[in-house]
């Protein structure tokens, strides 16, 4: 038999301007999706902003989820995070085509007109550009994972989250989400240490 590997897709709500207005047009509780080969959340791709502080320059991103995007003070990011078991074949496929898309990141745009064929249900196939659940979906095709039957184009996060294929692992606030609640506990704990005085 051969053996599985696990996929995990993220689905959250950072609170930004983007993702209140998606939200407002959706309804859906979560307008961010990201595709992760870790349960601690250290290895997340999506579609999103180059820079945190920037929302108008999007691309393909390796997310920082312990970054200020995520883990903000100022608001509390929510999350869905699922799994999916994928045999090992098809988990290297996916892996791998990320991977190639991170060696050309400069060469990918956010696909913001796709976002536009969502709301009108028309397919916006753009070259090397995407939004992020188009490229989940896409990317998981690239291992013959279907998940959800409709095109990448038209795939929304909250159709990702209903996903037969996928297990529900944890929901509620990002911060929460017992790995990262170690991390920041970690991280507390270690900033409140006294600092060494030399002997």
């Amino acid at each position: 038999m051969q053996d599985k590997k696990k996929l995990y897709i993220l689905l959250t709500d950072t609170g930004t301007l983007l993702t209140r207005t998606i939200k407002a047009y959706t309804k859906e509780p979560y307008n961010h999706a990201s595709i992760a080969f870790d349960a601690e959340l250290r290895d997340v791709y999506s579609f999103g902003r180059k820079c945190e502080s920037n929302p108008f320059r999007g691309g393909f991103v390796k997310e920082t989820i312990r970054g200020p995007l995520f883990l903000n003070e100022d608001h509390d990011t929510t999350c869905a995070l699922y799994v999916c078991e994928v045999g090992k074949a098809a988990y290297d496929r996916i892996r791998r085509t990320v991977r190639e898309m991170q060696k050309r990141e400069d060469d990918y745009k956010y696909n913001l007109l796709g976002l536009f064929g969502v709301m009108l249900n028309v397919r916006l196939k753009r070259k090397n550009a995407y939004f992020c659940s188009q490229f989940v979906s896409e990317v998981a095709l690239t291992g013959g994972v279907s998940l959800v039957d409709k095109c990448p184009e038209l795939t929304t996060p909250g159709d990702l989250g209903r996903s037969a294929l996928l297990r529900p692992v944890y929901s509620g606030s990002l911060k929460e989400y017992p790995p990262l609640r170690r991390w920041l506990d970690g991280e507390c704990a270690a900033a409140a240490l006294p600092e060494r005085i030399p002997g």
